[in-house]
């Protein structure tokens, strides 16, 4: 049996909570909606830079119907921060999308609530702000 150090503990939960959020962001440049389907939350929700708050399956709807289209994702900065059951995790990146027909590197920080729940870190909600 393998004993880990509390700093190891931190560490392996804060790559876990990183490799999450890299599988969203590839999902989405993907365009595979039934792995974001399965790595966010059923009650998942986008606060999107104009502030509407879009849920889950409007937003893979859309995703689907060609009105979110992400072409390439830049990362450039990530912070994690955990408490317990639960993190907050900070990105910034540089998405090249084309959003109801209008394409441009949008600049965004996105800040996602994740909870560990049967061994994964799922995404509850991700708010995004341009910076």
């Amino acid at each position: 049996m393998t004993t880990w150090t509390s700093d190891e503990l931190t560490r392996i939960e804060h790559e876990e909570v990183v490799n999450a959020y890299r599988a969203h962001l590839q999902a989405m440049t993907d365009g595979d909606t039934d792995t974001l389907d399965d790595l966010l939350d059923d009650g998942f929700t986008l606060t999107h830079i104009t502030g509407y708050v879009q849920p889950k399956a409007e937003w893979l709807s859309q995703m689907r119907a060609g009105r979110f289209d992400y072409h390439h994702v830049d990362e450039k900065d990530v912070t994690v921060n955990i408490e317990g059951d639960t993190a907050r995790l900070v990105g910034r990146i540089i998405t090249d999308a084309t959003v109801y027909g209008a394409h441009a590197n949008w600049p965004l920080r996105l800040t996602m609530d994740y909870a560990h729940e049967g061994g994964t870190w799922t995404a509850l909600r991700s708010v995004a702000t341009t910076w």
